[in-house]
């Protein structure tokens, strides 16, 4: 094949201007560039296809395909146009069979369930969109993740949920099978599948999962204790940033990760609040904390170890991270005389009972705790109580005080006679 002779440069290329015309820019041997009034410049090769007849073929846009680039894929044009081949059409045949592909792979459960994954649990938190895609990752995919969508059989879901790798973990297994019966559903709402043909909503039920064991929660001589221990870590047994978080899981009935990750910038200590942004809160919301005097002398005392840092609570000495879940839930474990089977989410469940038992009413616990009221009563209610709220939790901190002072205490005098 003879060598052909290329002009353009690019500063020629550079250089090149849209008119009010298009224009071309030849470089030898049939290729060329073709610039738009608009000042886009395409590059092209025209040739004599085998029926005869003058035909064009582009090969991108400059500079996103660059000089060599062009004369490369110019070259190659050459040489199935030497065999009897059409660039044009074997481009556009290219094109086809690559579209078909990506049709046909796109009806296997593996891609579309990670297309389920995109655009269906956007929203959702980072954390759980792990764990989804987790799940499908270990449980699924290897089973099913090639086959198509239509030819996914109830027996094969039977088999994941009840193989070896979920046999002993049943709780699990029926969030797998949830879970691709989630998949499945959006499948048929985009007309994937037909309509009743979800096979792991035909194994719903199949596994039989036990009864869900709550969080321990504290009765109040055990909170006493509880915050007795905690004291008892003060003097170098745990970092002073694992004591001050704890003791803010306590007094706010936050989650554990909405403390660990808390940043200085969320604080206002005068005012005594602190805003929980939306992206870290479990109902995407935001979320005040209206808090106790005692949590704001905490905080003042930590921000002289970490004020200069972005995070309230952290062991790092450079600042730079935040304490880590796994460092709290230990902590919990070693204090003395506290139940072993107690974690830091017990803490919620300790606080709303004893407040509800002083007669704080239901409406102010459920805001204290961030949870959403659902159906037509949630879409009314957006009041904030936050007078009581407030008086809520500083009464709660005033009477772990007193339950920490003393092994035999005399409990504060409940709030009101009858619960709301």
């Amino acid at each position: 094949m003879r060598s052909t002779n290329y002009t353009l440069t690019a500063a020629k290329l550079n250089a090149a201007r849209g008119q009010e015309k298009p224009y071309k820019l030849a470089d030898g041997g049939g290729l060329f560039v073709r610039v738009s009034s608009a000042g886009t410049r395409t590059w092209c090769y025209g040739y004599v296809a085998p029926s005869g007849k003058r035909s064009e073929v582009t090969f991108g846009q400059f500079p996103e395909v660059g000089i060599k680039a062009a004369r490369d894929l110019h070259f190659a044009a050459r040489q199935q146009l030497a065999a009897g081949v059409d660039p044009s059409a074997a481009k556009k045949a290219d094109r086809e069979e690559k579209r078909r592909a990506a049709m046909a792979d796109d009806g296997l459960f593996k891609t579309f369930s990670e297309k389920w994954l995109t655009e269906q649990l956007g929203d959702a938190t980072a954390p759980y969109q792990r764990k989804m895609r987790s799940l499908l990752e270990r449980f699924v995919w290897p089973s099913i993740g090639r086959t198509s969508l239509a030819d996914v059989k109830p027996y094969q879901i039977l088999e994941i949920i009840e193989g070896q790798a979920l046999k002993a973990i049943p709780g699990t297994a029926e969030k797998v099978r949830a879970l691709v019966q989630q998949v499945f559903d959006h499948a048929i709402r985009t007309l994937r599948v037909e309509k009743g043909a979800n096979p792991a909503a035909a194994m719903t039920g199949v596994i039989k999962v036990p009864p869900s064991k709550h969080h321990r929660h504290l009765t109040e001589p055990e909170l006493g204790v509880f915050w007795r221990a905690i004291a008892g870590q003060v003097d170098g047994a745990a970092h002073p940033s694992t004591v001050a978080a704890a003791r803010i899981i306590a007094l706010t009935l936050c989650r554990k990760t909405e403390a660990l990750k808390a940043e200085w910038t969320e604080f206002d200590l005068k005012k005594g609040s602190w805003t929980i942004p939306a992206e870290r809160t479990k109902m995407r919301k935001p979320h005040r904390v209206f808090l106790s005097r005692q949590a704001v002398a905490i905080l003042e005392a930590q921000y002289a170890l970490t004020g200069d840092g972005r995070w309230a609570f952290t062991t790092s000495s450079k600042l730079s991270v935040p304490i880590s879940p796994a460092t709290m839930t230990f902590f919990f474990k070693r204090l003395k005389d506290v139940p072993s089977d107690f974690t830091p989410h017990g803490l919620r469940g300790t606080g709303a009972t004893i407040l509800r038992e002083h007669g704080f009413r239901r409406d102010v616990v459920e805001l204290l705790l961030a949870h959403t009221e659902k159906g037509v009563a949630g879409a009314y209610h957006h009041h904030e109580l936050v007078e009581e709220r407030r008086e809520a939790l500083q009464f709660y901190a005033d009477l772990i005080g007193k339950l920490a002072a003393s092994e035999k205490v005399s409990v504060l005098k409940t709030r009101r006679a009858k619960a709301a």
